[in-house]
This record gives C-alpha cells, structure tokens and sequence, in this order.
C-alpha cells in the first residue's frame, strides 16, 4: 500500500478545536443539530468527521469526538422520534478517548490483521490506547479484481495525549508492510 495524502473536510460548522471539556452551550448547539439533521432525513453516518477520499474503494475513516458523538446520537435518536437523556449525554462526555475508525482496501481477505495506528502531532507520536481491526476482510464490488477486499482498523487516542489544535498526521501500518497516511487537521474537528 502506498501513501495517501488527504485534507479532512469538516462539518458545516466552524469549530476552533477538538473540544475536551464541552460548554453547555456547545452541549445543547450539537444536540440541536442533531435534530434538525435527523428532521431532514439526514443519516447518523454523514455527520461524521470524515476524512480521506471521496471515491469509492480508497481509503477513508472519520474521527468521533465527544461533541461528534452528541451530535450523530442526538441525530440518531431523534429519527426515532427520541431525545437523549441526561444520562446519555453524561456517558458520552465521561469518554476520555477519541475514536478513529479507517477502511483499507486489499489484496486478500486478511490484509488488515494485526494493523496499527499512530498519529504524529509536531514531531511526536502519539499511541493509541487500544486498537481493533478486521481479521477478515469483506469483498467488495470489485471482487475479484483489485482492490478485492475491505477492512475497518479502529482506534482510540486518550485526549491527554493529545494536542486538540493540531495539524496532525494519522498513519496506518498494515502487518505485512506498507502505509495509508491521512494529513488532518484538529482544529477544524468538532
């Protein structure tokens, strides 16, 4: 796998950084944007943080973050005709992780096992406090011409390890060699 270069395009809404201690008013505005998305048929998964391209079967992931997660619950919530609760919104803003989910595409159904994660702010590398990844990968359209198969490799960063201003390179290492690099910059992240 060769490196690829990509700019995160963000969401509608300006934000200065990934924020690790939400105001109320950040709180409710996420909350509300979640309803007015769900009220316009708007599905959970195209409010993410994406990144990566566009086209079909190239690499992409996106990143939640805990005003990320209020908003795709809210919206989530609200398609059912339902609010999150207290409750709810305390269990999302007690996570102390963000969460990177990226879909690789491969040669053979295993390619992602074993992968690896890593993110580079300023010249330091920053560890991820777990990481999962697909042992099998899924076909895909173009089965069984390349790329044949696709996988989810999924981490999660502590924000203490963090710098939520940053620009910030995300890389992948699959087990047998290679990497995806993704160029993201934090501070146009919710």
């Amino acid at each position: 796998m060769g490196s690829l270069f990509v700019v995160l395009w963000g969401s509608t809404v300006s934000s200065y950084a990934i924020e690790v201690q939400p105001t109320t008013e950040q709180i409710q505005a996420q909350v509300e944007r979640g309803k007015l998305a769900a009220g316009q048929g708007v599905s959970p998964d195209q409010l993410h943080a994406w990144f990566g391209a566009t086209e079909d079967l190239a690499p992409r992931g996106f990143i939640m973050t805990k005003l990320g997660s209020l908003l795709v619950m809210a919206n989530h919530l609200a398609l059912r005709a339902l609010s999150p609760t207290e409750q709810d919104i305390a269990q999302v803003l007690a996570n102390e992780h963000v969460l990177v989910n990226v879909v690789l595409y491969g040669d053979r159904v295993n390619f992602a096992a074993d992968s690896y994660i890593v993110l580079e702010q300023a010249g330091r590398t920053v560890k991820p406090s777990t990481v999962r990844f697909d042992a099998r990968g899924d076909r895909t359209t173009a089965w069984p011409q390349q790329p044949a198969y696709r996988a989810k490799v999924i981490a999660q960063f502590a924000y203490a390890e963090l710098d939520p201003r940053a620009k910030t390179t995300l890389t992948v290492f699959p087990s047998r060699g290679g990497q995806v690099s993704f160029e993201l910059d934090f501070s146009r992240i919710e």
